[in-house]
Protein backbone atom coordinates (compact mmCIF):
# COMPACT_ATOMS: atom_id res chain seq x y z
CA UNK A 1 0.00 0.00 0.00
CA UNK A 2 2.87 2.63 0.88
CA UNK A 3 4.71 1.54 -2.20
CA UNK A 4 1.57 2.32 -4.39
CA UNK A 5 0.85 5.58 -2.45
CA UNK A 6 4.63 6.47 -3.24
CA UNK A 7 3.86 5.91 -6.49
CA UNK A 8 1.09 8.12 -7.40
CA UNK A 9 2.51 10.85 -4.75
CA UNK A 10 5.38 10.68 -7.62
CA UNK A 11 2.95 10.88 -10.51
CA UNK A 12 1.04 13.78 -9.37
CA UNK A 13 4.86 15.80 -8.66
CA UNK A 14 5.72 14.80 -11.95
CA UNK A 15 2.41 16.30 -13.82
CA UNK A 16 2.23 19.65 -11.58
CA UNK A 17 6.31 20.32 -12.22
CA UNK A 18 4.93 19.98 -15.79
CA UNK A 19 2.19 22.41 -15.89
CA UNK A 20 4.34 24.57 -13.57
CA UNK A 21 7.54 24.50 -16.60
CA UNK A 22 5.48 24.71 -19.19
CA UNK A 23 3.70 27.87 -17.36
CA UNK A 24 7.13 29.51 -16.39
CA UNK A 25 7.56 28.89 -19.78
CA UNK A 26 4.91 30.80 -21.31
CA UNK A 27 5.14 33.42 -18.84
CA UNK A 28 8.96 34.28 -19.74
CA UNK A 29 7.60 33.81 -23.22
CA UNK A 30 5.33 36.66 -23.04
CA UNK A 31 7.46 38.76 -20.81
CA UNK A 32 10.38 38.35 -23.89
CA UNK A 33 7.53 39.55 -26.57
CA UNK A 34 6.76 42.55 -24.45
CA UNK A 35 10.21 43.59 -24.27
CA UNK A 36 11.36 46.22 -27.13
CA UNK A 37 14.86 44.16 -27.39
CA UNK A 38 13.32 41.30 -27.88
CA UNK A 39 10.42 42.45 -30.71
CA UNK A 40 12.77 43.58 -33.32
CA UNK A 41 10.97 45.12 -36.08
CA UNK A 42 12.86 46.25 -39.29
CA UNK A 43 11.36 47.60 -42.84
CA UNK A 44 14.41 47.43 -44.60
CA UNK A 45 14.17 45.19 -48.15
CA UNK A 46 17.91 43.54 -47.42
CA UNK A 47 19.03 40.15 -48.06
CA UNK A 48 19.81 38.15 -45.25
CA UNK A 49 21.39 34.99 -46.15
CA UNK A 50 21.72 32.49 -42.55
CA UNK A 51 24.60 30.12 -42.99
CA UNK A 52 23.57 26.83 -41.09
CA UNK A 53 19.99 25.72 -40.09
CA UNK A 54 20.68 24.19 -36.81
CA UNK A 55 19.18 25.56 -33.23
CA UNK A 56 20.60 28.97 -34.07
CA UNK A 57 19.62 29.14 -38.15
CA UNK A 58 16.30 28.19 -37.71
CA UNK A 59 15.32 29.79 -34.46
CA UNK A 60 17.08 33.10 -36.03
CA UNK A 61 14.99 32.19 -39.54
CA UNK A 62 11.61 32.21 -37.04
CA UNK A 63 12.45 35.60 -35.97
CA UNK A 64 13.85 37.65 -38.39
CA UNK A 65 11.27 36.46 -41.05
CA UNK A 66 8.41 38.36 -38.31
CA UNK A 67 10.70 41.16 -37.52
CA UNK A 68 11.44 41.84 -41.43
CA UNK A 69 8.50 41.48 -43.63
CA UNK A 70 10.04 43.15 -46.92
CA UNK A 71 13.59 40.71 -46.54
CA UNK A 72 14.51 38.36 -48.57
CA UNK A 73 15.45 35.53 -46.10
CA UNK A 74 17.62 32.49 -47.55
CA UNK A 75 18.94 29.83 -45.14
CA UNK A 76 21.47 27.12 -46.42
CA UNK A 77 21.77 23.57 -44.57
CA UNK A 78 22.71 20.75 -46.32
CA UNK A 79 21.30 17.98 -43.97
CA UNK A 80 17.99 16.74 -44.12
CA UNK A 81 17.59 15.97 -40.90
CA UNK A 82 17.41 18.32 -37.88
CA UNK A 83 18.90 16.76 -34.25
CA UNK A 84 17.85 17.50 -31.44
CA UNK A 85 21.72 16.80 -30.02
CA UNK A 86 21.05 17.18 -26.29
CA UNK A 87 19.32 13.42 -26.93
CA UNK A 88 21.87 11.71 -27.71
CA UNK A 89 23.28 11.72 -24.40
CA UNK A 90 19.97 9.83 -23.48
CA UNK A 91 20.29 7.56 -26.95
CA UNK A 92 23.29 6.71 -25.45
CA UNK A 93 22.31 5.41 -21.79
CA UNK A 94 18.63 3.60 -23.38
CA UNK A 95 16.39 6.73 -22.15
CA UNK A 96 15.00 7.25 -25.53
CA UNK A 97 14.65 5.74 -29.17
CA UNK A 98 17.56 6.73 -31.98
CA UNK A 99 13.96 8.38 -33.58
CA UNK A 100 12.81 10.50 -30.54
CA UNK A 101 15.28 13.31 -31.89
CA UNK A 102 14.88 14.21 -34.93
CA UNK A 103 12.95 15.83 -37.38
CA UNK A 104 12.42 16.88 -40.90
CA UNK A 105 14.42 19.89 -41.64
CA UNK A 106 11.44 20.75 -44.11
CA UNK A 107 9.09 20.29 -41.70
CA UNK A 108 11.00 23.24 -39.24
CA UNK A 109 11.74 26.19 -41.81
CA UNK A 110 9.59 29.04 -41.61
CA UNK A 111 6.73 29.83 -44.05
CA UNK A 112 8.68 32.76 -46.61
CA UNK A 113 12.00 31.28 -45.82
CA UNK A 114 13.95 29.89 -48.72
CA UNK A 115 16.24 26.89 -48.08
CA UNK A 116 18.64 26.01 -49.70
CA UNK A 117 19.97 22.48 -49.15
CA UNK A 118 23.69 22.98 -50.03
CA UNK A 119 26.36 23.41 -47.57
CA UNK A 120 29.54 26.74 -47.50
CA UNK A 121 32.75 26.47 -48.74
CA UNK A 122 33.60 29.93 -48.42
CA UNK A 123 32.51 33.23 -47.59
CA UNK A 124 34.17 36.94 -49.08
CA UNK A 125 33.27 39.12 -46.19
CA UNK A 126 34.42 42.32 -48.06
CA UNK A 127 32.45 41.65 -51.23
CA UNK A 128 29.11 40.25 -49.15
CA UNK A 129 29.70 36.81 -50.74
CA UNK A 130 29.19 33.08 -49.77
CA UNK A 131 30.15 30.14 -52.53
CA UNK A 132 28.26 27.20 -51.75
CA UNK A 133 29.24 24.13 -53.14
CA UNK A 134 26.69 23.22 -55.33
CA UNK A 135 24.93 26.46 -56.25
CA UNK A 136 27.90 28.34 -55.81
CA UNK A 137 28.21 32.44 -55.58
CA UNK A 138 25.57 34.10 -53.38
CA UNK A 139 25.10 38.22 -52.58
CA UNK A 140 24.23 38.94 -49.14
CA UNK A 141 23.48 42.48 -47.52
CA UNK A 142 23.60 40.76 -44.25
CA UNK A 143 25.06 37.16 -42.93
CA UNK A 144 23.96 35.51 -40.15
CA UNK A 145 26.89 33.34 -39.46
CA UNK A 146 25.80 30.05 -37.87
CA UNK A 147 27.11 26.61 -39.48
CA UNK A 148 27.75 25.05 -36.03
CA UNK A 149 30.49 22.93 -35.02
CA UNK A 150 33.43 20.97 -36.75
CA UNK A 151 34.32 17.79 -35.28
CA UNK A 152 37.88 16.72 -35.95
CA UNK A 153 38.14 13.25 -35.61
CA UNK A 154 41.30 12.49 -36.99
CA UNK A 155 43.09 15.18 -34.11
CA UNK A 156 43.06 11.46 -32.18
CA UNK A 157 45.29 9.68 -33.58
CA UNK A 158 43.86 6.43 -34.57
CA UNK A 159 40.17 7.35 -35.08
CA UNK A 160 37.81 8.45 -37.40
CA UNK A 161 34.50 9.08 -37.63
CA UNK A 162 34.02 5.75 -39.90
CA UNK A 163 35.61 3.79 -37.23
CA UNK A 164 33.78 4.39 -34.11
CA UNK A 165 32.66 1.46 -32.00
CA UNK A 166 35.63 -0.40 -33.49
CA UNK A 167 37.90 -1.66 -30.63
CA UNK A 168 34.81 -0.46 -28.36
CA UNK A 169 35.96 3.03 -28.57
CA UNK A 170 32.44 5.45 -28.44
CA UNK A 171 31.44 8.92 -28.59
CA UNK A 172 27.85 9.88 -28.20
CA UNK A 173 28.75 13.46 -30.28
CA UNK A 174 27.98 11.50 -33.12
CA UNK A 175 24.07 10.41 -34.00
CA UNK A 176 25.52 6.69 -34.91
CA UNK A 177 27.70 6.59 -32.25
CA UNK A 178 25.02 7.21 -29.79
CA UNK A 179 23.55 4.33 -30.82
CA UNK A 180 26.78 1.94 -30.96
CA UNK A 181 27.05 3.86 -27.47
CA UNK A 182 23.98 1.99 -26.17
CA UNK A 183 24.58 -1.35 -27.70
CA UNK A 184 28.03 -1.12 -26.07
CA UNK A 185 27.39 0.00 -23.09
CA UNK A 186 24.60 -2.36 -22.19
CA UNK A 187 27.57 -5.52 -22.91
CA UNK A 188 30.28 -3.59 -21.27
CA UNK A 189 27.94 -3.34 -17.55
CA UNK A 190 26.68 -7.10 -17.73
CA UNK A 191 30.59 -8.58 -18.67
CA UNK A 192 32.54 -6.29 -16.54
CA UNK A 193 35.56 -4.57 -16.83
CA UNK A 194 37.34 -1.27 -16.96
CA UNK A 195 35.65 1.82 -18.52
CA UNK A 196 37.61 4.64 -19.32
CA UNK A 197 36.16 8.19 -20.21
CA UNK A 198 37.60 11.33 -21.02
CA UNK A 199 36.76 14.85 -22.60
CA UNK A 200 38.72 16.95 -25.22
CA UNK A 201 40.95 20.03 -24.62
CA UNK A 202 38.98 22.20 -27.16
CA UNK A 203 36.27 24.39 -26.47
CA UNK A 204 33.41 21.72 -27.37
CA UNK A 205 29.62 21.43 -27.39
CA UNK A 206 27.85 20.60 -24.43
CA UNK A 207 30.68 19.98 -22.00
CA UNK A 208 29.10 17.82 -19.59
CA UNK A 209 28.15 14.99 -21.70
CA UNK A 210 31.04 13.30 -20.96
CA UNK A 211 30.73 13.35 -17.75
CA UNK A 212 26.75 12.73 -17.96
CA UNK A 213 27.55 9.18 -19.91
CA UNK A 214 30.24 8.12 -17.40
CA UNK A 215 27.65 9.16 -14.34
CA UNK A 216 25.01 6.95 -16.08
CA UNK A 217 26.92 4.10 -16.96
CA UNK A 218 28.07 3.55 -13.36
CA UNK A 219 24.53 3.79 -12.17
CA UNK A 220 23.45 1.25 -14.65
CA UNK A 221 25.98 -1.17 -13.21
CA UNK A 222 24.48 -0.41 -9.87
CA UNK A 223 21.07 -0.95 -11.21
CA UNK A 224 21.57 -4.50 -12.69
CA UNK A 225 24.16 -5.26 -9.82
CA UNK A 226 27.12 -5.91 -11.60
CA UNK A 227 28.95 -2.98 -10.35
CA UNK A 228 31.71 -4.68 -8.51
CA UNK A 229 32.39 -6.19 -11.65
CA UNK A 230 33.90 -3.17 -13.48
CA UNK A 231 35.74 0.26 -12.56
CA UNK A 232 34.86 3.57 -14.04
CA UNK A 233 37.69 5.93 -14.70
CA UNK A 234 37.17 9.96 -15.62
CA UNK A 235 40.33 11.61 -17.20
CA UNK A 236 39.32 15.46 -17.85
CA UNK A 237 41.96 17.74 -19.97
CA UNK A 238 40.88 20.53 -17.68
CA UNK A 239 42.60 21.33 -14.42
CA UNK A 240 39.26 20.64 -12.66
CA UNK A 241 36.51 18.83 -13.41
CA UNK A 242 34.02 21.91 -13.68
CA UNK A 243 34.86 25.32 -13.64
CA UNK A 244 31.40 26.65 -11.87
CA UNK A 245 32.29 27.59 -8.03
CA UNK A 246 28.70 26.89 -7.18
CA UNK A 247 28.32 22.84 -8.83
CA UNK A 248 31.76 22.27 -8.17
CA UNK A 249 31.86 20.65 -4.70
CA UNK A 250 29.37 18.51 -5.49
CA UNK A 251 29.94 17.25 -8.28
CA UNK A 252 33.64 16.33 -7.49
CA UNK A 253 31.43 14.25 -4.42
CA UNK A 254 29.58 12.63 -6.73
CA UNK A 255 32.41 10.88 -8.21
CA UNK A 256 34.32 10.30 -5.02
CA UNK A 257 31.27 8.51 -3.12
CA UNK A 258 30.64 6.38 -6.78
CA UNK A 259 34.51 5.20 -6.66
CA UNK A 260 34.88 6.99 -10.24
CA UNK A 261 39.01 8.34 -9.70
CA UNK A 262 39.57 11.75 -11.57
CA UNK A 263 42.64 12.43 -13.22
CA UNK A 264 42.92 16.43 -14.53
CA UNK A 265 45.11 17.80 -16.95
CA UNK A 266 44.87 14.59 -19.23
CA UNK A 267 44.86 15.22 -22.85
CA UNK A 268 44.05 11.90 -25.21
CA UNK A 269 46.37 11.61 -27.86
CA UNK A 270 45.49 8.34 -29.32
CA UNK A 271 43.61 5.15 -29.43
CA UNK A 272 44.86 1.51 -30.21
CA UNK A 273 41.70 0.17 -31.14
CA UNK A 274 42.98 -3.19 -31.97
CA UNK A 275 44.82 -3.57 -28.55
CA UNK A 276 41.71 -1.50 -26.44
CA UNK A 277 44.52 1.38 -25.41
CA UNK A 278 44.38 4.66 -24.72
CA UNK A 279 47.52 7.22 -24.67
CA UNK A 280 47.34 10.03 -22.82
CA UNK A 281 49.59 14.10 -22.27
CA UNK A 282 49.64 14.71 -19.07
CA UNK A 283 49.52 18.14 -19.97
CA UNK A 284 51.45 19.75 -16.84
CA UNK A 285 54.48 17.47 -17.82
CA UNK A 286 54.33 16.42 -21.48
CA UNK A 287 55.01 12.90 -20.36
CA UNK A 288 52.66 10.32 -22.34
CA UNK A 289 50.78 7.81 -20.52
CA UNK A 290 48.76 4.54 -21.26
CA UNK A 291 45.48 3.50 -20.31
CA UNK A 292 44.32 -0.04 -20.77
CA UNK A 293 40.40 -0.18 -21.26
CA UNK A 294 37.53 -2.76 -22.24
CA UNK A 295 34.89 0.28 -22.21
CA UNK A 296 36.09 3.85 -24.33
CA UNK A 297 34.09 6.71 -24.25
CA UNK A 298 35.60 10.24 -25.61
CA UNK A 299 34.88 13.17 -27.05
CA UNK A 300 36.53 14.80 -30.35
CA UNK A 301 38.85 17.69 -30.52
CA UNK A 302 36.09 20.31 -32.16
CA UNK A 303 36.70 23.88 -33.92
CA UNK A 304 34.54 26.15 -36.35
CA UNK A 305 34.51 24.34 -39.62
CA UNK A 306 37.67 25.38 -41.90
CA UNK A 307 36.00 28.19 -44.04
CA UNK A 308 35.15 30.28 -41.01
CA UNK A 309 39.19 30.29 -40.66
CA UNK A 310 39.68 30.12 -44.18
CA UNK A 311 37.28 33.17 -44.62
CA UNK A 312 39.02 34.97 -42.23
CA UNK A 313 36.28 35.77 -39.59
CA UNK A 314 37.36 34.11 -36.44
CA UNK A 315 39.78 35.41 -34.13
CA UNK A 316 43.22 35.09 -34.80
CA UNK A 317 44.58 36.23 -30.98
CA UNK A 318 43.71 34.70 -27.70
CA UNK A 319 42.37 31.89 -26.24
CA UNK A 320 39.58 31.60 -28.71
CA UNK A 321 42.18 31.57 -32.01
CA UNK A 322 43.29 28.06 -32.55
CA UNK A 323 39.45 27.13 -32.93
CA UNK A 324 38.97 30.29 -35.47
CA UNK A 325 35.52 30.62 -33.82
CA UNK A 326 34.02 33.97 -35.10
CA UNK A 327 35.26 37.24 -34.11
CA UNK A 328 32.24 38.75 -32.85
CA UNK A 329 31.54 41.21 -29.31
CA UNK A 330 30.50 39.00 -26.49
CA UNK A 331 27.46 40.92 -25.89
CA UNK A 332 26.26 42.35 -29.13
CA UNK A 333 26.87 39.26 -30.94
CA UNK A 334 27.97 41.41 -33.84
CA UNK A 335 31.29 40.87 -35.41
CA UNK A 336 34.06 42.98 -34.60
CA UNK A 337 35.25 43.81 -38.09
CA UNK A 338 32.06 43.48 -40.04
CA UNK A 339 29.30 44.76 -38.58
CA UNK A 340 26.50 43.30 -41.23
CA UNK A 341 27.96 40.13 -39.49
CA UNK A 342 26.35 38.44 -36.65
CA UNK A 343 26.82 35.16 -35.41
CA UNK A 344 25.77 32.73 -32.23
CA UNK A 345 25.69 28.96 -31.79
CA UNK A 346 28.63 26.99 -31.36
CA UNK A 347 30.75 28.91 -33.91
CA UNK A 348 30.93 31.79 -31.87
CA UNK A 349 33.72 33.05 -30.43
CA UNK A 350 32.24 33.80 -27.11
CA UNK A 351 34.07 33.07 -23.67
CA UNK A 352 30.88 30.33 -22.64
CA UNK A 353 29.93 26.95 -22.68
CA UNK A 354 28.22 25.86 -26.06
CA UNK A 355 24.55 25.05 -25.34
CA UNK A 356 21.55 25.07 -26.82
CA UNK A 357 20.11 27.27 -24.32
CA UNK A 358 22.77 29.67 -24.65
CA UNK A 359 21.10 29.83 -28.00
CA UNK A 360 17.85 30.25 -26.72
CA UNK A 361 19.09 33.78 -25.46
CA UNK A 362 21.01 34.46 -27.97
CA UNK A 363 19.13 34.66 -30.78
CA UNK A 364 16.70 37.43 -29.54
CA UNK A 365 19.71 39.43 -28.85
CA UNK A 366 21.33 38.99 -32.19
CA UNK A 367 18.03 39.23 -34.20
CA UNK A 368 17.40 43.03 -32.50
CA UNK A 369 20.70 44.29 -33.26
CA UNK A 370 20.61 43.40 -36.56
CA UNK A 371 17.16 44.67 -37.22
CA UNK A 372 18.65 47.66 -35.55
CA UNK A 373 21.76 47.52 -38.21
CA UNK A 374 19.81 47.06 -40.81
CA UNK A 375 17.53 50.25 -39.60
CA UNK A 376 20.98 52.69 -39.32
CA UNK A 377 20.89 52.43 -35.25
CA UNK A 378 23.52 51.32 -32.73
CA UNK A 379 23.07 47.95 -31.91
CA UNK A 380 22.30 48.04 -27.91
CA UNK A 381 20.58 44.43 -27.07
CA UNK A 382 23.15 42.86 -24.79
CA UNK A 383 23.58 39.23 -23.99
CA UNK A 384 25.00 38.44 -20.38
CA UNK A 385 26.84 35.21 -21.55
CA UNK A 386 23.82 32.59 -20.36
CA UNK A 387 24.50 28.99 -20.54
CA UNK A 388 22.72 25.93 -19.03
CA UNK A 389 24.01 22.22 -18.48
CA UNK A 390 21.91 19.85 -17.00
CA UNK A 391 24.44 17.34 -15.95
CA UNK A 392 22.45 14.41 -15.37
CA UNK A 393 24.36 12.30 -12.23
CA UNK A 394 21.99 9.22 -12.68
CA UNK A 395 18.16 7.69 -14.13
CA UNK A 396 16.45 10.18 -12.11
CA UNK A 397 18.62 13.51 -11.19
CA UNK A 398 20.31 15.95 -12.37
CA UNK A 399 22.17 19.17 -11.04
CA UNK A 400 20.65 22.13 -13.19
CA UNK A 401 23.71 24.10 -14.09
CA UNK A 402 22.69 27.52 -15.16
CA UNK A 403 25.37 30.50 -15.62
CA UNK A 404 26.60 33.66 -17.09
CA UNK A 405 29.82 34.81 -18.26
CA UNK A 406 31.33 35.64 -14.88
CA UNK A 407 30.72 31.91 -14.49
CA UNK A 408 27.67 33.03 -11.67
CA UNK A 409 24.50 31.08 -11.30
CA UNK A 410 21.57 32.53 -13.35
CA UNK A 411 18.81 30.30 -12.75
CA UNK A 412 15.67 30.27 -14.19
CA UNK A 413 12.11 29.87 -12.87
CA UNK A 414 11.45 27.90 -10.88
CA UNK A 415 14.34 26.52 -10.08
CA UNK A 416 14.93 29.86 -8.32
CA UNK A 417 12.97 28.23 -5.41
CA UNK A 418 15.39 25.62 -5.09
CA UNK A 419 19.32 24.31 -4.15
CA UNK A 420 20.62 23.78 -7.69
CA UNK A 421 24.04 23.01 -6.23
CA UNK A 422 22.96 19.25 -5.51
CA UNK A 423 20.72 16.84 -7.70
CA UNK A 424 17.11 17.46 -8.54
CA UNK A 425 14.46 15.07 -9.74
CA UNK A 426 12.30 17.74 -10.63
CA UNK A 427 15.39 19.03 -13.15
CA UNK A 428 15.50 14.97 -14.68
CA UNK A 429 11.46 15.54 -15.34
CA UNK A 430 12.68 19.27 -17.45
CA UNK A 431 15.01 16.85 -19.13
CA UNK A 432 13.28 14.19 -20.31
CA UNK A 433 9.60 15.74 -21.12
CA UNK A 434 9.59 19.05 -21.02
CA UNK A 435 12.79 20.74 -22.72
CA UNK A 436 13.16 18.91 -26.17
CA UNK A 437 9.04 19.65 -27.01
CA UNK A 438 10.22 23.03 -26.23
CA UNK A 439 12.75 22.83 -28.27
CA UNK A 440 10.98 21.76 -31.43
CA UNK A 441 7.47 23.92 -29.96
CA UNK A 442 8.84 27.21 -28.74
CA UNK A 443 12.75 27.66 -29.72
CA UNK A 444 12.63 27.01 -32.61
CA UNK A 445 9.57 28.87 -33.32
CA UNK A 446 11.71 32.06 -32.21
CA UNK A 447 8.94 32.26 -29.36
CA UNK A 448 11.49 31.94 -26.80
Amino acid sequence: MQEKQQTLRLAFRRREFIKAAGAAGLLSTVQAGLSGCYDPKCDAPARILIVGGGAAGVTMASLLRRACPKAVITMVEPSDRHYYQPGFTFIGAGVWRPDDVWMHERDLVPSGVTWLKDSAVAIDPDRNTAVLKAAGKIAYDFLVLVPGIQQNWNQVQGITRECLGLGNAHSIYDFEGSVRTWRAMQEFVRTGGRGVFTDTWTKHKCGGAPKKICLLGEHLARKIGTRPRLSFNYFTAEKQLYDVPLYTPRLEQIYRERDVPLRLNSKLAGVDVSAKKAYFEDRATGKIFTEDYDFLHFAPPQSAPDFVRESGLGWTEGKLASGAWVMVDQKTLVHKKYPNIVSLGDVAGIPTSKTGAGVKKQAPVAAANLCAIMSGKKPSAEYSGYAACPIITDYGHVIMCEFNYDKQPETSFPFTLLDTSRELRSAWWLKRFVLKPYYFRVMLKGWA
